[in-house]
This record gives C-alpha cells, sequence and structure tokens, in this order.
C-alpha cells in the first residue's frame, strides 16, 4: 500500500508566497514614489526620471508611472490593502495584484462613472478575485454606457470622416491616373480640382 506525503504545508506555502507575490510590487513602488516626489534622481547625477529608470533600474517609465499612481491610488482610496497579511484570513486568489488595481484606479478617476458603478468594480476586484482583463471589460463596458452620446456632434464625426474619405480616394485615384494614364488628362485635373473644392469648403 502506497502512503501518500501529507502536502498540506506544501499547499500552505504556496498560498502564502502568492499572497507574497501579488503584494511584492509595494516596497518598489513606494521607493519610486518617493524617488519621483522629491526628485532625488537629481542627486544621483541623473536630469530626468525616465534617465535614471532606465540606466540604473532598467525600468521604463509607463511602468513605473503605473506603480506610483497604482500606489498613490490604494493609499489614499483603500489603504488597508497595504496592510493585508496572511493573518487576515484572506484567500491569495482574492487578494488584487498590480493590475487589476490599477483597472480600479482608473475606474475611479473617470468622471461619467457612479459610484455604484466604482462599487460593483470595487467588489469584484477585492471580493470575488477577478481577472483584471475582466474587470477592464467590465470598466469600458460602463463607460459606453454612463457616456452622453451628442447626436449633433455624432453627426458632424461621421461627416468628417466621409468627407476625408473621398479626399483621400480622389487623391490616391490621380497619382495613380498620373502614372497609369488610364483615363484623360481633363478627368484626372477635374478630379484633383474637386479634391480641392472639397478641403477648401470643409475648413
Amino acid at each position: 500500500m502506497v502512503v501518500k506525503a501529507d502536502t498540506t504545508d506544501l499547499r500552505n506555502l504556496a498560498s502564502t508566497q502568492a499572497m507574497v507575490f501579488k503584494q511584492a510590487w509595494i516596497p518598489l513602488a513606494q521607493a519610486l514614489y518617493s524617488i519621483w516626489r522629491d526628485k532625488s534622481y537629481h542627486a544621483w547625477g541623473y536630469e530626468e526620471f525616465e534617465q535614471y529608470l532606465g540606466q540604473e533600474l532598467g525600468m521604463k517609465k509607463s511602468l513605473a508611472m503605473k506603480l506610483i499612481k497604482t500606489y498613490f491610488f490604494v493609499e489614499q482610496s483603500e489603504p488597508k490593502y497595504l496592510d493585508i497579511t496572511e493573518s487576515d484570513g484572506i484567500e491569495a486568489a482574492n487578494i488584487p495584484g498590480v493590475d487589476a488595481l490599477d483597472v480600479l484606479r482608473k475606474a475611479r478617476a473617470h468622471k461619467d462613472l457612479t459610484r455604484e458603478d466604482y462599487a460593483k468594480l470595487r467588489s469584484n476586484v477585492f471580493q470575488k478575485g477577478k481577472h483584471e482583463g475582466l474587470v477592464a471589460k467590465e470598466l469600458t463596458a460602463l463607460i459606453k454606457e454612463r457616456k452622453q452620446v451628442d447626436p449633433v456632434e455624432e453627426r458632424e464625426k461621421r461627416a468628417t470622416k466621409s468627407i476625408n474619405n473621398v479626399v483621400h480616394a480622389l487623391h490616391v485615384f490621380t497619382k495613380e491616373m498620373e502614372i497609369l494614364k488610364t483615363v484623360s488628362d481633363e478627368i484626372v485635373i477635374n478630379a484633383d480640382d474637386l479634391r480641392k473644392q472639397i478641403v477648401k469648403e470643409a475648413q
């Protein structure tokens, strides 16, 4: 009879390390926030924050700013997240990583969303542990749903797009016909004159 070894300790270790992994960005973000805020990189011989990031940390500015903004958001709006430990009894699956929190940050800052919208997204992040990709899709759907569409503005956009398409088509036509000589020079000239007239009247 084969007796399987007790894997409880291994399971607990994986759960603990998953929590550590998901929150590992916090110390780095804290340091980057202080460096960026105080412009500490000047004292280290760097003129720009981006220069310091690339040469000393091998990090793109876009990633650093994402960490900084997300950390600031968490510190201001979700400070309890910074104090989560294993003793709180929260499952690793329900601890959001930096990407999910970044989506939540964008939701909090969006002027068209309601408090109820944010509360729903927050629940999906903190209580349900939804993947950041799913939360991002929900955020996009909510933004589209809440956005007030101006019918006049939409008509103007469609008209502008149509004009641009026609102008581009006429431009391509005249250039190709000048080379291919498929139609008479008069047609090419008239087509180019029409393009110029459309551009003039659309201004």
